[in-house]
């Protein structure tokens, strides 16, 4: 018994894991869209994004600056809008969290959610723009349910992603 504990406190991190679990993570909320949910206005929330935002608030150095590129790529294969949206939007917000970052050495949060709450806010909206760019007609208020959904359960997938941590490391 007495082996078993010293191997399980001493046991080294595997970096497979430490990589995958954030990935699939993100991955498993960006396949979402393809539950059988019937709905007449978008108000699920883009898991997938709220996903890659947990984990870099999390862990500000987790992820290189393009892994957002990858991760959209894969969002964009199944969530429905013009392939590349999610690209540009997911790699724009992780850029400009990077700049934050920069300026803002601590972070509590209440910050982090309202920083959150705003790319959440820019990502949706810029969704629905490039949605009616390429020949989609919806207007503005018919995304305000999906946007505050997505800023009220950010909390929760915080966590979740928190305790996946725990378990990766």
């Amino acid at each position: 018994m007495a082996l078993l504990s010293r191997t399980f406190i001493r046991r080294q991190p595997s970096p497979f894991w430490q990589q995958a679990i954030p990935i699939a993570t993100v991955m498993l909320g960006s396949l979402t869209p393809i539950l059988p949910l019937v709905s007449t206005a978008p108000s699920v929330p883009p898991f997938g994004f709220l996903a890659l935002l947990s984990w870099r608030s999390l862990h500000r150095d987790l992820w290189p600056i393009w892994m957002p590129l990858c991760l959209g790529f894969f969002d964009d294969l199944f969530s429905g809008q013009p392939m590349g949206s999610a690209m540009l939007l997911w790699t724009s917000g992780f850029l400009l969290m990077e700049v934050l970052d920069r300026r803002m050495v601590w972070r509590d949060f209440t910050q982090e959610w309202t920083l959150a709450g705003a790319l959440i806010v820019l990502v949706i909206m810029g969704n629905l723009v490039i949605g009616n760019l390429t020949g989609g007609d919806t207007h503005l208020l018919v995304i305000m349910p999906q946007i505050a959904i997505s800023i009220a359960i950010f909390p929760l997938v915080s966590r979740l992603c928190a305790r996946l941590d725990q378990m990766r490391l």
